[in-house]
C-alpha cells in the first residue's frame, strides 16, 4: 500500500513504521534529514504537506502528529501550540482528502481517552455519552480534533479515531518520565491513587493500528487501551515490584498542582476505559494485564 504518515518520528510512529516496510511510505516532517536518520532511507520524507495538491496517490493516511501534552505547564501559549499541532495538520489532511478524485480509502487519526473527561471509577467504552466540559482543556482538544478528522468520512474514505491511553514504552512517553523516582526508591501513587490509569503496551498499540488498517469495516472511535485498566495505586505498586524497589512514598495533589498547574489534571483525573470495539472486532491483546506488560516493557 501507499501510506502517508504524520508524526512518524514520535514514540508510536517510530515503533509502527518497521511493520510497514513492505509498503511505500511517505512521511511529513519539519526536518526530513532527521526523519531519514531515525526511520531509514527506504521512506520518502516531505517537509511540507502543502507540496501535495491532493492525496490521490495514497491508500492510507495515518495522522499521529501532535505536540506532547504532558511535561509543560499549560500557559496560554502552550495551549495554543498543543491545539495547533493537532487541529491544523488534521484540517490540512481532511482538505486534501476532500480535494482528491480518488481519495485514500482509510484515514486513521489520533485522539486520546482524555475526550471522556474525569469519569472516576465509572466503566466507559466507545458508546459512552460524552458531556462537554468547558473547563477541561484536554477534552476540548480531543473533541475538536475528532470533529475535524470526521469531516473526511465519505463513501470512499473511512475514518478511524485512536482514543489512546498511556502508552507504555521504555524509550519514551509517560513511563520513561516516571522511572527515575522509582529507580531511586522514592516512587509511589499520585494524589489518592484511586484515579484509573488507562494504559496500553506499545506493541499492542502498533498491532491495534495495523488491525484497523487491515479491517475494511472498521470506522469511528476506538479506545486504544488494554482491557484491564488499573488504578494509579495498583499501577504504581506493580511498577515498584517490577523494578524491585520500595513503594513507600506518594505525591500529594497540592504538590502536583503547584508544580504543573492546570496540566496536573492529566495525572489526577482518570478514565476506566475499555477497548470494547477492538475486542468485538476480534483483536487479541498480547499484554492484557499490567504486570505482564510492565515486565516486557522494562526488559525491552
Amino acid at each position: 500500500m501507499r501510506i502517508l504518515v504524520t508524526g512518524a518520528t514520535g514514540l508510536i510512529g517510530k515503533a509502527l513504521l518497521p511493520h510497514l516496510n513492505h509498503d511505500e511510505i511517505t512521511v511529513i516532517s519539519r526536518d526530513p534529514a532527521r526523519a531519514y536518520q531515525l526511520l531509514g532511507h527506504h521512506i520518502n520524507a516531505l517537509d511540507l504537506l502543502e507540496s501535495l495538491p491532493n492525496l490521490d496517490q495514497f491508500d492510507v493516511v495515518i495522522n499521529l502528529a501532535g505536540e506532547p501534552i504532558v511535561g509543560k505547564r499549560w500557559s496560554a501559549q502552550q495551549k495554543h501550540v498543543i491545539e495547533d499541532s493537532r487541529w491544523n495538520i488534521t484540517q490540512q489532511l481532511v482538505d486534501k482528502i476532500q480535494a482528491s478524485d480518488n481519495p485514500p480509502h482509510t484515514f486513521i487519526s489520533g485522539s486520546a481517552v482524555g475526550i471522556y473527561g474525569n469519569q472516576h471509577d465509572q466503566i466507559i467504552d466507545e458508546t459512552f455519552n460524552i458531556a462537554p466540559d468547558k473547563t477541561d482543556f484536554s477534552q476540548q482538544v480531543c473533541s475538536q480534533w475528532e470533529q475535524i478528522a470526521l469531516e473526511a468520512q465519505s463513501d470512499k474514505t473511512r475514518v478511524c479515531l485512536l482514543r489512546t491511553g498511556i502508552v507504555l514504552a521504555k524509550q519514551g512517553g509517560a513511563l520513561a518520565k516516571m522511572l527515575l523516582p522509582y529507580q531511586f526508591g522514592v516512587g509511589g501513587p499520585i494524589g489518592d491513587g484511586q484515579q484509573y490509569f488507562p494504559w496500553i503496551q506499545l506493541q499492542d498499540m502498533v498491532r491495534g493500528i495495523l488491525f484497523l488498517i487491515n479491517h475494511n469495516d472498521a470506522q469511528g472511535p476506538y479506545n486504544m487501551t488494554a482491557p484491564n485498566p488499573v488504578t494509579n495505586r495498583i499501577f504504581s505498586a506493580t511498577l515498584a515490584k517490577t523494578l524491585h524497589r520500595p513503594h513507600l512514598f506518594f505525591t500529594p495533589t497540592w504538590v502536583l498542582k503547584c508544580a504543573l498547574g492546570e496540566s496536573s489534571q492529566l495525572l489526577l483525573d482518570g478514565q476506566r476505559a475499555l477497548p470494547s470495539k477492538l475486542l468485538a472486532a476480534g483483536f487479541n491483546f498480547t499484554f492484557p494485564e499490567i504486570e505482564q506488560a510492565l515486565k516486557q516493557t522494562l526488559s525491552d
